[in-house]
């Protein structure tokens, strides 16, 4: 007998038993004789009347189906689930006499659920993707996409084992269960990727609502006493104005949680933003080169004598040359490590200061960094805090350095600044 202490495999029920003895059976029966078996056996479970071919195609779906659910789960499941789940899909179950509602109803959450985090999975989110979408063009409302992924999941799999991974994504479906409202749906759709449909929602409450999501996110992460920056990332995509489809709006999603990563995690470049400070000012009056004189021609210089060497110029009688004409963009002396995005002519600006102190026009914008034009930018400290408010993408929070101020048309200055990771 078995100890206390063993567990106990579970027994198959008899329904369970004499099912798989069927399909063993089934295996060494010719098709004719298995299509005329089969017939009368779906007539009598279900009370539906299907040919005999249409019965051995029907006991194919079976078999696949339960591959297909056990894979699916994890776990192997019972023929009898598979059969209900075959003949319910193909609308040929009469009478459910196999088992009961609610088992069916287990297998049909089972099928659709995400078995770490309790979150639907991909399947569902298509099919509510397509549905909710369906219902905003009906009624003319917005329905917000956003997909999302943890930030540095990898890297606490590779340091700190895959268990401790597994609780980063628990977390996170915690955290939206808790911060969503009961009109709004998530999913896990892959490895470390998220998906919300919000439905009745305008871009700046989805923006608010992802906000809301990632700040509660960092502050339970705290509780994991991990030494890594794991966050949510996000991009948000509206119907109807990101698109009127579901390819639409997740391509557009998805642009804007990559733009976002590469705006808030830009590198701080290692020595571009040191030789692209400022272009070299005028030399000094001391410094200054003294101007060449002629080369005398071959002939003149077969005649004279050999000239002897010119005196040392008096640095203070030597005119000192114009200064260089200021060009409106600085003549960096390295080639630049990232092209920069010219932003003029735009809305893009950034408040800097937190909480905000002054208003800036960004100018352009690199992978490395960012040129603000302000009045007054001499009061500009080191290093500051900004908001990136730039077209398509979400406002942006950043870390600055101030790389070099230069006077600019109209009274104002040039400040280039470097990203600080």
């Amino acid at each position: 007998m078995p100890q206390p202490s063993e567990a106990t495999a579970e027994q198959p029920s008899a329904d369970d038993s004499f099912l798989e003895l069927l399909a063993e059976t089934l295996e060494a029966v010719e098709e004719p004789a298995r299509g005329q078996f089969l017939k009368q056996f779906f007539r009598t479970i279900a009370q539906v009347e299907v040919s005999e071919t249409r019965s051995s195609e029907l006991w194919k779906t079976v078999l696949r189906r339960r591959r297909e659910l056990s894979e699916s789960l994890g776990r192997p499941v019972s023929l009898k689930s598979a059969l209900l789940e075959a003949l319910a899909t193909s609308n040929l179950l009469r009478v459910p006499i196999l088992m009961e509602y609610e088992e069916y109803r287990k297998l049909q959450i089972n099928a659709a659920t995400d078995p770490l985090t309790g979150l639907h999975n991909r399947r569902l989110f298509d099919e509510y993707c397509d549905k909710e979408l369906n219902r905003a063009r009906r009624y003319a409302h917005t329905l917000a996409v956003v997909i999302m992924d943890l930030h540095k999941l990898k890297e606490v799999n590779d340091r700190l084992g895959h268990l401790r991974g597994d609780q980063v994504l628990q977390i996170a479906a915690s955290t939206l269960e808790k911060t969503l409202r009961q009109s709004d749906f998530s999913f896990r759709i892959g490895g470390d990727e998220f998906a919300l449909l919000l439905p009745q929602t305008d871009p700046d409450q989805a923006l608010t609502l992802c906000r809301r999501v990632r700040a509660q996110y960092e502050s339970e992460m705290k509780a994991l006493g991990i030494d890594i920056g794991v966050t949510l990332d996000f991009g948000i995509a509206v119907h109807p104005q990101d698109g009127d489809s579901k390819p639409a709006l997740l391509r557009v999603a998805d642009e804007r949680l990559y733009r976002l990563k590469y705006a808030t995690r830009a590198p701080v470049e290692p020595a571009a933003p040191r030789a692209a400070e400022a272009p070299p000012a005028a030399p000094p009056l001391q410094e200054a080169p003294p101007p060449q004189q002629p080369l005398p021609t071959p002939s003149a210089a077969a005649e004279a004598p050999a000239p002897s060497p010119p005196p040392k110029p008096v640095p203070a009688a030597v005119p000192s040359p114009p200064p260089p004409k200021q060009s409106a963009r600085p003549p960096y002396t390295v080639q630049r490590k990232w092209e920069r995005v010219s932003l003029a002519g735009t809305r893009a600006h950034a408040d800097l200061g937190d909480p905000a102190i002054k208003t800036a026009t960004v100018i352009d914008l690199s992978y490395g960094g960012v040129a603000l034009l302000l009045e007054g930018g001499e009061d500009v400290p080191s290093s500051f805090n900004a908001v990136l408010h730039v077209p398509i993408l979400p406002p942006v929070r950043v870390s600055l350095k101030k790389a070099y101020a230069l006077p600019a048309e109209g009274g104002r200055i040039r400040v280039g600044c470097a990203f600080v990771s």
